[in-house]
């Protein structure tokens, strides 16, 4: 009985893909089968089979999708790790902003289980939005906190989370992100694939910390080199995803890297939560009520001592 329900389940979900495949050689794929409109984008990601708008669902398949969106946020929640904390001479907080429900941001600190280990902070952006980048952001923490109980070198530890990212996502699928190793010494080896350049801050002067690598997920054998950086008390390192510096005011000019590093570089005094909270501020008086379009995920590493 049970191998028969599967059989018709089978039958059943190959004739949607040949009926989707249909459409598509028709060229109404992505189209409203009731108003003949352009399906949503991101209803499209949940479900590429799907044949009708939103605006047509019933109230309880619309009640259904809110009840596992919300079910996704709070798992991807569960995920982050605490928001400010202070360990072997280092303070670190970040600010944590979806678009939507969910967000392809990706933030994760890995503090050591001994005194005096090394801590290591994961911070990126997988590509794609939505649904689909919130999977693939929780796959991708999955084999970072799987590999660095390896304890291997920062180097093997990016290039093994790049096969395995290669060998079980899309194609198409990839993620800028920064990978980085502190010592209680004050020391950071990092490693930056493809992601928005980090801001040290020492005193009211910020340098950029440039791409040691193609981003994770593009090719197999992709190779990563590695940044070595001697923090001492009050230096900072300032990471975020391009939801910072993309967005737009009203006239769609980009907030960019050289504002940001100008505001992070005034303001060098502050702790770590209020810098985060001047650049959001500053941000949103950017925008001046223009639409937020983009993930937004700020993370600040002090050294303390």
């Amino acid at each position: 009985m049970r191998n028969r329900r599967i059989t018709v389940r089978l039958v059943s979900l190959l004739q949607e893909v040949e009926a989707a495949l249909e459409r598509v050689d028709a060229g109404s794929y992505g189209a409203c089968e009731l108003c003949d409109q352009p399906i949503e984008e991101e209803h499209l990601r949940v479900n590429p089979l799907v044949r009708i708008c939103l605006s047509h669902l019933t109230q309880e398949q619309l009640r259904a999708i809110e009840r596992d969106l919300d079910l996704a946020h709070r798992i991807q929640r569960t995920l982050l790790p605490v928001q400010q904390v202070r360990f072997d001479g280092w303070e670190v907080c970040y600010h944590y902003e979806p678009a939507g429900p969910v967000s392809g941001d990706y933030c994760d600190l890995v503090k050591p289980e001994t005194e005096g280990g090394d801590a290591f902070f994961l911070f990126g952006d997988v590509s794609g939005k939505g649904v689909a980048a919130s999977l693939l952001m929780s796959h991708l923490h999955a084999i970072f906190r799987s590999l660095i109980a390896a304890e291997v070198p920062l180097q093997q530890l990016v290039e093994r989370a790049n096969r395995v990212f290669c060998e079980s996502t899309l194609s198409n699928h990839f993620a800028i992100l920064v990978c980085a190793k502190a010592r209680s010494t004050g020391a950071i080896e990092i490693c930056n694939a493809g992601h928005c350049p980090p801001l040290l801050l020492r005193g009211e002067k910020t340098t950029p910390i440039g791409s040691t690598g193609l981003p994770v997920g593009m090719f197999y054998n992709g190779q990563y080199e590695i940044s070595t950086l001697q923090l001492t008390k009050g230096d900072t390192l300032f990471l975020y995803t391009d939801g910072v510096t993309e967005t737009r005011d009203g006239s769609q000019t980009e907030f960019g890297e050289e504002r940001l590093s100008a505001l992070i570089a005034r303001h060098h005094a502050l702790s770590p939560q209020a810098l985060i909270n001047t650049c959001l501020e500053d941000l949103t008086s950017f925008r001046a009520g223009a639409a937020k379009l983009d993930d937004i995920t700020i993370m600040v590493i002090r050294r303390v001592e």
